[in-house]
């Protein structure tokens, strides 16, 4: 996928296109120092890591508060928060030099995020309308990470991959939970997991 077959898919801005460009320059610099995504992906940059994160703006309230949890090399919130400048999004990141990196993404692009370099369960609850994550944890895990910084009334949106159907099971064992399914655009036996009036069982 190129650069304009992602403006295509998306609808973004010709602006919101050049800002990711510049996000996928600097990660292309800095995959060269520290590890940020596998290897192995960055050949197909605009669909496995742009895409993958733009395709969950559609779930997101105008105005929501957004935390994205272990963000590791922005994916997905730094792409909503450049795709959606209307989102408040914070990324909480454990490992300095991914923090390192995201900051200085966050600048060149005028993204507007706010970075937390902690533990996720060592962060006072961020109060989110919606928590995202991806490639992080197993969803059960998941679901108790984002217990400490969504709202009570607030969602969970979590891409996973083609054994989602797994994970929710296992999750529904510790969790009660309303859960909707997406169609991936990038993984076709993957889905996207959108997840209200969650409570441990």
């Amino acid at each position: 996928m190129t650069p304009t077959d992602f403006q295509r898919e998306t609808g973004v801005s010709d602006g919101v296109r050049a800002r990711l460009q510049t996000y996928a320059d600097l990660l292309v610099k800095w995959q060269a120092k520290i590890n940020l995504v596998g290897p192995d992906t960055l050949a197909d940059l605009w669909a496995r890591h742009m895409l993958d994160s733009a395709q969950l703006a559609p779930f997101l309230a105008e105005g929501a508060k957004v935390a994205d949890l272990g963000s590791g090399a922005g994916f997905p919130g730094l792409v909503l928060a450049i795709v959606r400048p209307d989102l408040e999004v914070h990324l909480v990141e454990s490992d300095q030099r991914k923090c390192a990196f995201l900051r200085e993404v966050n600048r060149e692009t005028e993204a507007g995020a706010t970075i937390h370099n902690a533990r996720i369960e060592a962060l006072a609850s961020l109060r989110a309308d919606v928590v995202t994550s991806r490639a992080l944890a197993s969803l059960d895990k998941l679901l108790g990470f984002a217990d400490i910084h969504r709202l009570s009334t607030g969602k969970c949106l979590f891409p996973k991959g083609k054994r989602w159907q797994e994970e929710l099971t296992a999750a529904q064992i510790t969790w009660k939970m309303t859960a909707k399914q997406h169609p991936s655009r990038t993984e076709p036996a993957g889905r996207i997991l959108e997840l209200f009036e969650i409570e441990r069982v």
